[in-house]
């Protein structure tokens, strides 16, 4: 009979522990969390120093019942979920609902960063107590994610439309997706240009191209094409001299291993993988696999962790391997540990794989395709962190001519360290320029041709995912673990769209954010946020108690509800009424909300079915043909304005038009932010937007 109770949350994980821990353990699972805050309301007393009112989960009664039965064969039991608040707070709820601490047994607390042998027989030889400020910790952000939850989405219902939600990171988020949009709309390109001189050197085949840097005394930009051809003039005829040739090097160092963050960013743009994908293989991969001929085995450690420290044991065992497999050349003195301004929750070690003998390829036969590309990618990382630096010779030259100066700077590596197991997508950009050995002061040049090249300086680029989850970590908002449920959120809602990669906002999201930030100011500011981060990171070191941080926070949360529910307007985002008159019953239609955005529909439903889509005019003739420009959605909720007279005509920008014309061409112009943009780019005419 087993004398020891093992309690993990993943059934996944029970098979492969209960191989490591033979007959005397018995391993059961509690399938996540045992008891959270009631569903049907708040389940915090605001009258009761905030007490939480915790109840059963619905479907978890046979599972506590079972885990009831082998509490009472067992002489102890070690709690075993996983290393983070969020695996404290549910082994705490597990003492609770099993009532351990009346039981009479032996109760611990164990944790293991990996699930290897070593990792699971090592924690039961240290055994603790719970830790009641890391439960604290996620008890305050249940509560306070529970407030914003519980008392913003009902208004957003009563105000906007059924089905919506509010929440403390995702409002956040959806802001600062909302925020960039409006930066790229208010955008205005200048333009900008670049002329490269090509040149002969006796000897070689190949042109050597030099960029136009300015004068010997400075940079000079060259902002349209008569700055070019005053340049190209002054140097009609003109004698080129190489001035400077500077040799040098410059070392490239590894990279950290993976944090949460930076996986979730790494396999966004090498995989192509959602921040939702990524975390449940990664998950998969540490509960374990099926590897031929060593059973079920965690072949990565922790996937929520925002520090890159690396256990002595790992650091050897790669120092090792590096040198038995590349030399030991490669072989890595320790990389220091960022230090980073935000909390870093150093519980465990950076992301890496168990064991590093364990290649991709030995695994390949056993993992799916995307669990072996997201292991290769852990794994290579890791690789690379514990090896030397990249060393590249580097050139530069400088070419004087009439006062003018182009430069050529080039860079071959010397050394590959790192580079041979592991480089990311910029330096896999191979360098334009192959410089010659032998070019120095006395080099003669023999001036072949200019190009000359128009440029326009880009907006901020769209948020990705990957992007997102880089900005809100940098911002200190959220966690490790909330990244992907946050971006999740907000795309289920429809909030916002993803298109080749891109998050773009839809006018659900858009009327979502305008009333957040009109009615619950502090909720989606940024700082405000981070602050609470900071604070809830105080509870988890023990020196704010978590109930002060509710305490401050409530009262002012439901004095704003109170407040817009008063002043807040309804949001009228389905059936208003149109002039459109329905053909089949002369009845006038009626602006309906459907998941693509706004249709007409017949009122006199259900005996008129009759439906069309709903454009709403701007009262601006299209350029092309002249009929009316109206708003219109791609079919993932994306505004544009396009022509009436689609598919005869293709007219679209993704930029309001105006009602004024252009004063110098006569042309449309589009609003961006408080300027008019000409349509024309030829034109190009940028004026100020008279307030309406």
């Amino acid at each position: 009979m087993a004398k020891y109770l093992v309690i993990v949350e993943s059934p996944a994980k029970v098979k492969t522990i209960k191989k490591f821990l033979g007959p005397n353990y018995e391993v059961a699972a509690s399938n996540g969390h045992v008891r959270d805050l009631p569903k049907s309301k708040l389940g915090i007393d605001v009258e009761h120093d905030y007490e939480p009112k915790y109840i059963t989960i619905r479907g978890k009664g046979d599972i506590l019942a079972n885990l009831r039965k082998e509490v009472k064969k067992a002489e102890k039991i070690y709690l075993a979920t996983d290393p983070d608040r969020e695996g404290e707070a549910i082994s705490w709820h597990l003492m609770e609902a099993l009532n351990l601490k009346n039981s009479g047994k032996k109760v611990y607390r164990i944790t293991f960063n990996e699930i290897t042998k070593n990792a699971v027989k090592e924690s039961l030889k240290h055994p603790r107590e719970i830790d009641m400020d890391l439960v604290d910790a996620q008890q305050a952000r249940r509560a306070l994610d529970r407030m914003v939850g519980y008392r913003i989405s009902p208004l957003l219902w009563s105000k906007v439309k059924r089905g919506l939600s509010a929440g403390r990171v995702q409002s956040v988020a959806l802001r600062m997706i909302c925020d960039r949009e409006d930066e790229i709309a208010a955008f205005i390109p200048e333009e900008y240009w670049t002329l490269d001189a090509s040149f002969q050197i006796p000897g070689e085949r190949k042109l050597l191209t030099a960029k136009y840097y300015g004068t010997a005394s400075g940079k000079a930009e060259l902002k349209s094409k008569a700055d070019v051809e005053r340049v190209e003039a002054e140097l009609k005829d003109a004698d080129y001299q190489v001035a400077e040739v500077k040799r040098g090097e410059r070392t490239k160092k590894p990279p950290l291993p993976f944090t949460t963050s930076t996986l979730q960013q790494e396999a966004s743009k090498v995989l192509n993988f959602s921040t939702q994908k990524t975390m449940r293989l990664a998950q998969q991969l540490y509960e374990g696999v099926d590897i031929k001929g060593n059973g079920t085995v965690g072949v990565i450690t922790y996937l929520r962790t925002d520090s890159t420290r690396v256990s002595e044991e790992a650091e050897h065992q790669a120092a090792l391997y590096i040198e038995e497999k590349y030399g030991a050349q490669y072989a890595g003195e320790r990389t220091e540990v960022k230090k980073g301004t935000q909390k870093i929750q150093d519980a465990h070690e950076a992301i890496r794989p168990t064991d590093i003998a364990r290649t991709p390829l030995e695994l390949k036969e056993s993992l799916s395709r995307d669990q072996f590309r997201l292991y290769q990618l852990i794994w290579k990382r890791f690789v690379a962190s514990r090896m030397t630096s990249a060393r590249y010779e580097t050139t530069s030259v400088k070419i004087d001519a009439a006062g003018h100066r182009f430069t050529v700077a080039a860079s071959k590596i010397a050394f590959d360290g790192f580079m041979s197991v592991y480089t990311q997508e910029e330096e896999e950009k191979a360098e334009n320029n192959t410089l010659v050995n032998g070019i120095d002061e006395h080099t003669r040049l023999s001036f072949k041709n200019f190009t000359q090249t128009q440029h326009f300086t880009q907006p901020p680029a769209h948020y990705t995912e990957a992007s997102l989850v880089r900005t809100l970590e940098e911002q200190g908002i959220g966690r490790p673990s909330t990244y992907a449920p946050t971006i999740t959120t907000i795309l289920a809602r429809r909030y916002i769209v993803k298109e080749n990669k891109n998050l773009y906002v839809t006018e659900l999201g858009e009327v979502v954010n305008n009333m957040m930030k009109e009615a619950f100011p502090s909720i989606v500011d940024v700082n405000f946020t981070a602050n609470m981060e900071a604070l809830l990171d105080g509870v988890e070191e023990g020196s704010v108690k978590w109930k002060t941080i509710i305490s401050n926070f409530y009262p002012d949360l439901d004095e704003a509800v109170e407040r817009a529910q008063k002043e807040l307007e309804h949001v009228e985002i389905a059936d208003e009424e149109s002039d459109e008159v329905c053909e089949l019953c002369g009845r006038r239609m009626v602006i309906k909300y459907g998941p693509h955005g706004r249709f007409l529909a017949c009122p006199g439903f259900p005996e008129c079915r009759n439906t069309k889509p709903y454009f709403e005019k701007i009262d601006v003739a299209c350029p092309k043909c002249g009929k009316d420009i109206v708003l219109k959605k791609t079919k993932k909720g994306r505004k544009y304005y396009g022509c009436i007279g689609n598919p005869d005509c293709d007219f679209m920008v993704w930029q309001k038009p105006s009602k004024e014309k252009c004063p110098k061409c006569g042309s449309i112009m589009l609003e961006k932010g408080n300027k008019l943009v000409c349509y024309d780019e030829n034109c190009g005419t940028v004026i100020e937007k008279k307030e309406d």
